[in-house]
């Protein structure tokens, strides 16, 4: 018979469930922008700025970075970007955030020379060890863009936030707006698309093992083409693809340039599987604000069904270059991309002449 006075010692507790960084966060990456209408109300009640001549690049043509020419051989490019959580691991969230930040730079064709760190972090909330994680990810996509992170300034606030203000340099020759493309050029994307589809199917639960390295892949790939592009006087326009999506982003071109543009919808580069996870729901919200923004400034030449509307307007998060060049430089703007590891570049349009009355944005 057992002792009626002796007890069973309690079960132990259940260990707490380890923190996710992307529960904390209402957006993550590039969805986290404004939508793009409340973006251009924002913009269109402030007041006209002092413009110096040597300001070559403000913000009237939403451009990916500031040019301020100090010399007849070097302007500065400065930029900032900072998001909430994409993913729950904190050195690639990091990595992603670094990279981002930095594309900005290459974007306008300049080379990038030192960061300051943008850091906003609920320090009741994550444990120091994971914001230190967050701050070495930026730090080794630096290291790799062979530049220091000077300083920086952070906070404590309700979500994380990590992001970097960056300063590059330029010749002033040399710098690549949104807005020089010409009639005839042919459209070249240095990334495959699916981004924001890839963070949706992650907060799902979703995303494969093999996915989600792709993801990490393609986001802390730095977009280091963009000053070797910008020394190609056939590269008349360049842009990165970011929170508005393809769509978005390519409209700047279009409004910018006075052009229009067509986009083959079966050239452009998808990541592997993202059909499928889209089929399954996995869409942020960013991408239906986007389309309710640019929808409207596309002409369909066929019916499009909601995965391609959807991925026009897929947020990127650290995406790739959107070049516009003439046509007897692509062969040399390939190379240059794949020498420098972007496998996955490819024409998927070409820029035509505005036409007066008509959408700006073709696809077919």
């Amino acid at each position: 018979m057992s002792d009626p006075t002796s007890s069973t010692p309690p079960a132990p507790a259940p260990a707490p469930a380890p923190l996710r960084l992307s529960r904390l966060a209402h957006g993550g990456g590039c969805g986290c922008k404004i939508a793009p209408g409340v973006l251009e109300k924002i913009l269109a009640k402030t007041a006209p700025a002092l413009v110096p001549p040597q300001l070559l690049v403000g913000i009237e043509t939403s451009d990916d970075a500031a040019v301020y020419q100090i010399n007849a051989d070097q302007a500065i490019v400065a930029t900032t970007d900072f998001f909430m959580p994409i993913v729950d691991d904190p050195h690639d969230f990091g990595r992603i955030a670094a990279t981002n930040a930095i594309s900005d730079i290459y974007a306008m064709g300049g080379v990038p020379l030192f960061a300051l760190a943008i850091v906003g972090m609920p320090v009741n909330t994550l444990p120091l060890e994971t914001i230190k994680g967050i701050l070495e990810g930026g730090e080794s996509v630096c290291a790799r863009a062979r530049i220091p992170i000077a300083g920086g300034h952070t906070i404590d606030s309700v979500e994380p936030i990590y992001g970097l203000a960056v300063i590059g340099l330029v010749h002033p020759g040399n710098v690549r707006r949104n807005t020089g493309a010409r009639p005839g050029d042919k459209l070249i994307l240095g990334k495959s698309l699916g981004v924001g589809i890839y963070s949706a199917a992650f907060k799902k639960d979703l995303l494969s093992a093999h996915d989600y390295a792709a993801l990490i892949a393609t986001t802390t790939q730095l977009n280091t083409p963009g000053p070797a592009l910008a020394c190609l006087e056939g590269v008349h326009a360049m842009t990165d693809v970011t929170g508005f999506g393809l769509l978005g982003h390519l409209l700047e071109i279009c409004r910018g340039s006075g052009v229009s543009a067509q986009v083959d919808f079966g050239a452009l580069p998808l990541l592997p599987n993202v059909r499928d996870y889209a089929a399954q729901g996995c869409v942020t919200g960013a991408s239906g604000r986007n389309w309710s923004a640019h929808g409207p400034q596309a002409h369909l030449d066929r019916q499009l069904g909601d995965f391609e509307r959807d991925l026009l307007c897929d947020p990127q998060t650290s995406g790739g270059l959107l070049i516009a060049c003439a046509p007897e430089v692509v062969t040399e703007v390939l190379s240059i991309f794949l020498q420098q590891g972007f496998d996955h570049a490819a024409v998927i349009g070409e820029v035509g002449e505005a036409v007066p009355g008509r959408r700006p944005v073709g696809v077919r």
